[in-house]
């Protein structure tokens, strides 16, 4: 049973630290509402964050259970921490340190989405909301007085400077664009600054691939003429919320095949990069002659041109979390003392009925008034009574002093003495 005055908060998941791609792909939960309310029949709250890059699992409860909960679900190989390691952690990934890409700032919409969903889904609570909410201003706060996210500072960016470092530039090709959800925009507005002869954008539903097509002055593309236009294309990068391939190996062997012109002894070479998390591409289009798939994977070495190049600017970051983590953990215990004093107005409110219900009986006959006036007497004199023994248990927890806190709730709830004489 966890201590008084703290909130047991745990964290385990993988990421690109420890997982390359395959293995984000088997550990993802497909249906977050489902998954979400079965974390919330054991644990206290739970929130599901699943990013093209990371899947982590933040519940209020202890470590062992988590750990036991996703073993049940058939996950392994995950990591886990708890207690004040959690809220460093989040406060690191909303800064964009620890994310693939250092500086990006998709992760703020990704945590914010991931709160709204655990919201929807009714598993979340108000530490696990209190800790989302914080790590977001956070990471503002970093991107605000530092450096950071100068550069390509998302995985779409990023996906864009890979193929340009692979065919040299970008001025003059022609750019297939799948998926208009957020990453698709984020590709489309880094390839519109590039020179391009051709973006191509396509999309299950035209109507986007419309509208992102017109902000960046490409061309919306039918998605029954995908294949066309990837025949027509040099670079092809998916990003779909596709559950499934979207582009696959036989279709692909047939492009290639309307790319080798009759004296050519080899097809007109086409680079596919997914950034798709489930992928877009199935992994057989490897085999094909004249193919070149990249994968999230392939994006690591982009991150390390970038984190050169920001380095001072992630230090200064860690000295905003190192005073935002200080912040935090306080919050955390003010909010796990909140909880702990419902319990002594709790105890309290029984003892006020008890007494109230008793005077009134003495008085025999009496009328509403009589009543109305009891119980505000005894509502106020149980209020002014406990306002003191309050300020200062919750102070106490503020600043860690767990000890006295506790000791001070013993002593009203169960007439324990606060201090033990020493022999």
């Amino acid at each position: 049973m966890p201590e008084p005055f703290t909130i047991p908060l745990a964290l385990a998941g993988i990421s690109h630290h420890t997982a390359d791609i395959a293995t984000l792909e088997t550990f993802r939960f497909p249906d977050e509402a489902a998954f979400l309310r079965e974390a919330r029949e054991r644990f206290r709250g739970a929130l599901l964050l699943q990013t093209c890059n990371r899947i982590e699992v933040l519940v209020q409860g202890d470590a062992r259970s988590l750990e036991g909960f996703l073993q049940e679900k058939g996950r392994h190989g995950f990591t886990v921490i708890e207690g004040e390691a959690v809220p460093r952690h989040l406060l690191e990934l909303a800064a964009g340190i620890d994310s693939l890409i250092v500086g990006e700032d998709q992760i703020l919409g990704q945590l914010k989405q991931a709160l709204a969903a655990a919201e929807e889904a009714g598993a979340c609570c108000s530490a696990i909301g209190l800790c989302i909410k914080k790590a977001v201003h956070a990471g503002v706060r970093v991107r605000r007085q530092t450096q950071i996210n100068r550069g390509a500072v998302s995985v779409g960016s990023a996906a864009v400077t890979l193929a340009e470092n692979l065919l040299g530039t970008l001025r003059d090709r022609h750019i297939l664009v799948v998926g208009s959800g957020e990453m698709g925009v984020l590709v489309a507005q880094a390839l519109a600054a590039r020179g391009l002869t051709a973006i191509y954008v396509a999309n299950r539903t035209y109507e986007r691939a419309v509208m992102l097509a017109d902000k960046i002055g490409g061309r919306a593309v039918n998605f029954k003429d995908l294949y066309r236009y990837v025949a027509l294309s040099d670079v092809v990068i998916s990003c779909t919320a596709a559950p499934h391939p979207v582009i696959r190996t036989e279709d692909i062997r047939a492009v290639m095949e309307e790319r080798l012109w009759p004296l050519d002894t080899h097809p007109r070479h086409l680079i596919l990069i997914d950034i798709a998390q489930p992928r877009d591409v199935e992994e057989g289009v490897r085999s094909i002659e004249g193919v070149h798939l990249f994968t999230i994977d392939d994006l690591r070495n982009v991150n390390d041109a970038a984190m050169e190049s920001r380095r001072s600017e992630a230090d200064r970051a860690r000295g905003i979390i190192d005073e935002e983590a200080e912040h935090f953990v306080r919050l955390l215990r003010r909010t796990a003392a909140d909880e702990t004093l419902a319990l002594l107005y709790t105890w309290a409110e029984s003892i006020r009925a008890r007494e109230r219900d008793r005077a009134l009986a003495r008085l025999g006959q009496k009328d509403d008034r009589t009543a109305e006036v009891v119980d505000d007497l005894t509502h106020a004199l149980t209020k002014k009574l406990l306002s003191d023994v309050t300020t200062a248990i919750r102070a106490c927890a503020e600043c860690g002093d767990v000890a006295t806190a506790e000791a001070l709730m013993r002593a009203i709830t169960r007439g324990e003495p606060c201090f033990q004489n020493e022999e």
